[in-house]
């Protein structure tokens, strides 16, 4: 019996946690990046966001990476509102950021206020971009801690975040008529969660940047993308999961995917996608999976913009999205990589 809100595998199209980051390839880059999503006043407090993000290449897999570019991020939010922030580098534009709300306008915002963050490459786009989706689940937090789950039991306290009714149409999982739209997520939160084992391999300790502490009650982003170049093709492997803090398990997974990509290197033209759901939480989410696909043949430097335009609304998972859209800094680690 896994418990409230943990369902298994075999109900849903999926392969079950992934488990830690694979072994850096040799001859290899590595994106890693991370987004703490914290709560230091509890419920009804305002949101800390805690992102690091790190660029390394890897020759010798048995040796330290060289990390070629690093960047940091810390905002406050409440209600979805930038409060504050501070970056690392630190771009001219990144204080006019405050006022913003996390969501789909604040690409358009970070396109005005900061471009040359994402002409840049920088690892530093990734943890900015990822202030709309973080913003939205951070509160799952809550629903996994029994205190949180009793109260909203017995009515002493709201439920935090998104109810379905509000979510219809956002996604291929709340699609209308779809089983997330039914399903009680009030007291459990969103179903089909697993308990889920260490991101850091002891045998590669190197193969995340420094992982800040978790307290108890968060939750976690985690991200990684490898590149290697082998002749005229470049192959890509990716990782996506949210994860939040479980009295019972640990740490329990909420999304993740695994994706495996090939690209022409002379064009940079996406050729081939293998997208692998392995946490989801609800039954219809699997179905991205095979709407990802329309994606290919996308320059992948276009692929930030592509994705929203192919896989906008129930055409898509956002999570799944996200995993692909940060494949548009490709070509820039393969510079990174050819130039190391």
């Amino acid at each position: 019996m896994l418990g409230p809100g943990l369902i298994d595998d075999r109900e849903q199209a999926v392969e079950g946690p992934a488990g830690p980051i694979p072994l850096r390839p040799a001859r290899s880059i590595r994106r890693t990046a991370t987004m703490d999503m914290l709560w230091p006043e509890g419920p009804g407090g305002p949101l800390e966001l805690r992102g690091r993000a790190r660029d390394a290449v890897t020759g010798d897999p048995t040796q330290a990476p060289r990390i070629v570019r690093e960047a940091s991020m810390d905002s406050l939010l409440r209600d979805r509102v930038i409060e504050s922030i501070k970056t690392t580098p630190d771009f001219d534009g990144i204080s006019n950021l405050v006022g913003h709300r996390g969501g789909g306008h604040l690409r358009g915002a970070l396109a005005t206020l900061v471009p040359e963050v994402r002409a840049s490459g920088s690892p530093l786009y990734l943890l900015l971009d990822d202030v709309s989706g973080t913003s939205l689940i951070g509160g799952v937090a809550f629903v996994r801690q029994t205190e949180f789950r009793d109260a909203r039991a017995d009515g002493s306290s709201e439920r935090r975040g998104p109810r379905p009714e509000d979510m219809e149409g956002v996604c291929i999982g709340f699609a209308p008529g779809s089983s997330a739209l039914i399903e009680v997520m009030d007291h459990i939160g969103p179903p089909r969660m697993r308990p889920i084992g260490d991101l850091v391999r002891p045998d590669d300790p190197d193969g995340w940047h420094d992982l800040l502490a978790m307290p108890r009650i968060g939750t976690r982003r985690a991200r990684f993308i490898d590149v290697q170049v082998e002749g005229d093709r470049v192959e890509i492997h990716a990782g996506f999961q949210d994860s939040t803090g479980d009295p019972d398990h640990g740490r329990v997974g909420i999304h993740e995917y695994r994706l495996r990509a090939t690209a022409d290197l002379a064009s940079g033209t996406l050729e081939t996608l293998e997208p692998t759901p392995h946490i989801l939480p609800f039954r219809e989410c699997p179905s991205a999976v095979q709407a990802s696909l329309a994606v290919l043949d996308a320059p992948l430097s276009d692929l930030r913009d592509v994705v929203l335009e192919r896989l906008s609304k129930t055409s898509g998972c956002t999570h799944l999205n996200d995993a692909l859209r940060s494949l548009a800094e490709v070509p820039v680690l393969i510079q990174e990589l050819t130039e190391a």
